[in-house]
């Protein structure tokens, strides 16, 4: 159930469904929040399926000018695109110059997370209020669903109670999922030409990053500046059946 078969969206899945002891049903709640890349992907049948799922709002975590529709991108109607609202929550400024040097380099790792909440904490906290205020049925997505996305998924999970192990595993499937794929990142994407073997590398060495992000969401929100109502808002978004 947390893999979402919608057609032309590689890499979409529902939060829901991940074990936590904050839920009273023992798991993160199905139909509140999805994670998947670039909403330019999905075909007119793919957004139907994402409105079958029960999507009312997308939050865009990408930067203005990485918004639209890209070569190799399918034909859809405008008004197909149109039919959801999207709200822009960029959690890069790439114009910055601190942002620049240290994360550039870092871009597709969670290497790059902490330094990108440090140096960019209002935008880190806009894309988690932007996430609080849709209405549920809300898809997260930056270009490839891995890294932005990643982020913000990761603090999502880790604030509703699931285990940085499972934290990082969730990661570790948008990195499989996506490795090998051109994505239309802003900068160069080291795993568009990944086979299986530097994958399965990669995930060895970053699930740690994740997992250590995970049990430190605490500290994470201290530094973005997430307050205890924010906190419990989405907390209860991924933990409070209706």
């Amino acid at each position: 159930m947390r893999n979402l078969d919608w057609d032309g969206y590689p890499n979409a899945r529902d939060l829901g469904g991940l074990p936590t002891p904050d839920s009273p049903t023992g798991a993160t709640i199905h139909g509140r929040v999805a994670r998947g890349p670039r909403r330019e992907r999905l075909t007119e049948a793919g957004w139907s399926h994402a409105r079958e799922w029960g999507l009312a709002t997308v939050v865009d975590l990408r930067c203005p000018d990485e918004v639209g529709v890209r070569d190799g991108d399918p034909d859809v109607p405008p008004a197909t695109r149109a039919s959801v609202p999207v709200v822009l929550a960029p959690t890069e400024d790439q114009d910055d110059p601190e942002f620049r040097a240290v994360c550039f380099p870092i871009l597709d790792s969670p290497e790059y997370w902490r330094h990108n909440w440090r140096i960019l904490p209002d935008l880190v906290l806009g894309a988690l209020r932007a996430v609080a205020d849709a209405p549920t049925g809300v898809l997260v997505h930056c270009s490839a669903g891995r890294d932005r996305t990643g982020m913000i998924s990761a603090l999502l999970l880790a604030n509703a109670g699931v285990a940085p192990a499972i934290v990082a595993e969730d990661h570790a499937a948008s990195v499989r999922a996506m490795a090998g794929t051109a994505i239309h990142a802003p900068t160069h994407d080291r795993q568009a030409s990944w086979g299986p073997e530097q994958v399965e590398a990669w995930i060895a060495t970053t699930g740690p990053v994740v997992a250590e992000v995970a049990a430190d969401v605490d500290g994470a929100f201290a530094t973005i500046g997430v307050d205890d109502v924010l906190r419990d808002r989405l907390r209860g978004l991924l933990t409070r059946p209706c």
